[in-house]
Order: structure tokens, then sequence, then C-alpha cells
């Protein structure tokens, strides 16, 4: 039941593009191993270890969302027992220390995220779409449309392949990717090997049939020495309902120092509900109907090509995103505005389909990693993410001698002021002069203008966010 309410949780995180669902289960995001160390979350991070020690793998079982989807491609597949081999072993944690800059790519939330966000996600707004359909000729508006379109190929097909190996991984071995590839697994695997209470087997009572290494998810039980590899263990305890004789208990080690345990050990049941009490409640809210104030849609508009890529409001800088995204991608389903753009393991911004409007502060609300720090609406105001630059070549003050000051009317910070081109001639063309001290980089300008193939105006990031 724990199990079902996280993937449940975690999956409709990044799917709802309201962020509705974010006030009531963003904690589950936050919960996550690497997120938790990224936004120094100390107690959350040390919460995980502990309770590896104390139990085992519980996270990889029950909170770790890719752990669980796992399981779920396997089924009740069994699989046979693999001896572990000590090269492989030592590959594997030197490769996860060679490859630290790999985790965020590796890690198993984030590639969840994306996997979600990238395959599912247009599925799921089209749904949504279909539904805005039929309630809107009903005379309903609980449901509105958006769009849905392709936001990076690199991070769609990133996710593709993701899913694959796992699916692979996971139909052949079971937890495959937990005990091979994934860093949180090889972390966790290795405290694992010191927790106090975990699966212990009665060389005494132990028949050798076989029959709880059948059942094994993470093929780790070797019944012809009746020993258990707590590397690889995730504490499912599979084992224990399979052996027909009862020599399998999970408990911690008896007094002596023996594997000899007691007839009462303790049942799995009774330690899951004593380590976790968690309220199933997802609570649902109708989509409030959204209006664009009346501006038509410009199609065929191209991205500028930037010096320097826009990060979001929140961020900071380059380093700090840098240092804390793992491209979990929770930012750009949530985002209203169409500004947050995937990369392999990052994000950043672009205004072809809409502008960062200054009341919205949805991504640094959901952001688990504190790769963009929470904000309010009066600091987002003041924050410059970016400034923006004219190109006199595709104004159409210039090029088709037209009277247009859009880009200053629509510019919420009252940073461009349209000036004629000759000061003794006030009836001359006019043309935008940008108050670089004034302008967020919000983008307004940008999305808004009607010149076309290329806008313009368009915004360059700033590295080191900075208030005006």
């Amino acid at each position: 039941m724990i199990k079902a309410f996280f993937i449940i949780a975690i999956t409709l995180l990044f799917l709802d593009f309201t962020g509705t669902v974010h006030t009531y289960l963003g904690w589950c995001a936050k919960i996550q191993f690497v997120p938790a160390i990224l936004a120094a979350n100390i107690a959350v991070a040390l919460g995980i270890i502990l309770l590896t020690l104390v139990f085992g793998r519980f996270y990889c079982l029950m909170i770790c969302p890719l752990g669980i989807l796992q399981d779920i491609i396997s089924g009740k597949k069994r699989f046979s027992y693999r001896p572990p081999r000590k090269p492989l072993i030592i590959l594997r944690y030197a490769l996860l220390l060679a490859f630290v800059p790999l985790i965020p790519l590796l890690e198993p939330y984030s590639a969840y995220g994306r996997i979600v966000s990238q395959l599912l996600g247009p599925v799921y707004k089209w749904g949504n779409n279909l539904l805005a359909y039929f309630a809107e000729r009903a005379g309903s508006y609980a449901f509105y449309s958006v769009d849905v379109w392709l936001k990076g190929v690199v991070p769609l097909v990133l996710a593709i392949v993701t899913l694959i190996a796992v699916g692979v991984s996971a139909w052949k071995s079971g937890r495959g990717y937990c005990n091979t590839i994934c860093p949180v697994g090889a972390f966790l695997g290795l405290l694992s090997k010191f927790s106090v209470i975990k699966p212990r087997i009665d060389k005494d009572k132990c028949k050798h049939c076989g029959i709880c290494a059948k059942s094994c998810k993470a093929a780790c039980i070797d019944t012809t020495r009746a020993e258990i590899d707590y590397l690889r263990c995730i504490t499912c305890l599979k084992c224990i309902k399979s052996c027909p004789v009862k020599a399998i208990k999970y408990a911690p080690l008896s007094k002596t120092g023996a594997d000899k345990l007691s007839k009462d050990g303790l049942a799995r049941r009774g330690v899951m509900t004593g380590t976790a009490a968690l309220a199933l409640s997802l609570v649902t809210r109708s989509h409030a109907n959204q209006f664009d104030g009346g501006l038509a849609k410009l199609e065929d508009k191209k991205i500028p090509v930037r010096t320097k890529p826009i990060i979001p409001p929140g961020a900071i800088s380059y380093r700090n995103l840098h240092d804390r995204c793992t491209g979990c991608q929770l930012c750009v389903s949530v985002c209203p505005n169409q500004v947050l753009r995937p990369r392999t393991t990052k994000v950043n911004m672009s205004y072809e389909r809409g502008y960062c409007r200054p009341e919205c502060v949805k991504c640094s609300q959901v952001c688990p990693t504190g790769a963009i720090r929470p904000i309010t609406t009066a600091e987002k105001s003041s924050i410059q993410i970016g400034t923006a630059v004219w190109n006199k070549e595709f104004c159409i003050v210039n090029r088709d001698k037209a009277v247009c000051d859009l880009c200053a009317r629509k510019c919420p910070t009252a940073a461009i002021e349209m000036i004629p081109q000759s000061s003794t001639d006030p009836a001359s063309p006019k043309f935008p002069m940008i108050d670089p001290y004034r302008c967020i980089g919000c983008g307004a300008c940008e999305h808004l203008c009607p010149s076309r193939p290329h806008s313009a105006i368009h915004v360059e990031g700033v590295e080191t966010h900075r208030e005006v």
C-alpha cells in the first residue's frame, strides 16, 4: 500500500500542470535521497541513512519511484541467484566515484521524472484536452485545453533509452538497475550490510530447497550456503513468505551473536507500520480557467541564438543550477507559461511560446533540490535573470516603416522607452531604448514582438542574478 501511494503521488506530481497536486504531495519529491542531499536537507538525508542502517533498504523498496516501477515491470516473475563477482562489485563502486557528474543522469528519482514527463505527460494532456472539449460543450469550464508539443529531442530520446534500459533490466533480473547502475542503490546497499534488522537464514532449519531464491527480486539469496548478499538485498521480505519451513526471519542479530532466531521474529507488517504512518489522501481541485488577455497567438517564431542561456528566477546563478539541478523536469511540468525547457540534466528558458510572468513562482515552489530556491512574487519582480537586446535589422519600424510600440507598452517594469530617431524631429520613427538597470529579462517584449521569423528584441541571460 505504501508503494502504491508513492508511485501514484510522484507520478501525479510530474503530470499535474496546474501545481495543485504539489500543494498536498510536494513533500514526496523532497524526501527523495539525491534531491535532499542537493537541497542540503540534512534531516531527510540522515533519516534515510538511519532508516537503512536499522531496517535495510526501505527507501529503495517503498519510496524510490524507479524501484517501484521495476517491481511493476517484473511482476511475479521468478529469478535465479546470481553470485556476486568481486571484480564487478569493485568496478561498480569505482565507476560511482569516477562518474560523479553522471549521478543526475542515473539518479532514480530524476530518471523516473524524465520518463513520466516526456512519455506519459503528453498522453495525460491529450486526455485533459478531450475532457475540456466535452466539458465546454456541456457548458462547464472545469477543464481547460493546454498545448501539447515537443520541448526537446534530447530529453525525449533520453527518456526512451532510460525506460528501455530499466524495462529490459527489470524483466531479465528484477531489481537489476538498482543493483548494477543506480548510484543511490550502490550507496544504500553498502550501508545495508551493517543494518541492525534484516532477513536472516537459520542454517539449522534451511532445507536448501531454493524456493526463497526464486521469489527474490534482487536475486541475492545463495541457497546452497544459506546466505544473503546484503549489498543487493532490498528488504522486500518475499523470501520469508515463500519459505516453507520458516527458516528465514526479519530480525536483529541474536544476543549470542549467532544467526539463530527466536520464534517471534519481527513480522514485516509490524515493522512497516511502526516505521511509517502515512495519510493516503489525494485531494483534487477543479482546474481554474485561464485567460491570455485576448492576445492573438503568433506562429512560426524562431528561437534566437543566445550567447548566454536564461535560467529561472530563484536559480541564483549558473553555478548553483549546475551543481544542484538533476533534470527531473518537475519545474517544466508545472510551468504554466511554457518557458522552461528540459535539457539532458538541466533546464533553461526560452520565450517563443510565452514569457515568464512576474506573478508566477510555481517552479521555485516545486524544486526538491534547491536548484531553484523558493521566492515570492514581490522578490521575483525585482530579480534580473537577463537583459533585453534590440536588433534594428528585424524591427518592423525600421524594416516595414510601420508604427509599433508593443514592446514598450507590454514591459512590466517600464524598462523600454520609445525614442524618436531624430532628436530635432519628434515626428520621426520611434525606436525602443532599453534601460538595462530596470529590465528583469522576463521575455514579454521578445514573446509579444510582432516581427517574424525573428523577434526584433530578445533576452540574453546573466550568469548571476541580481536585484534591480
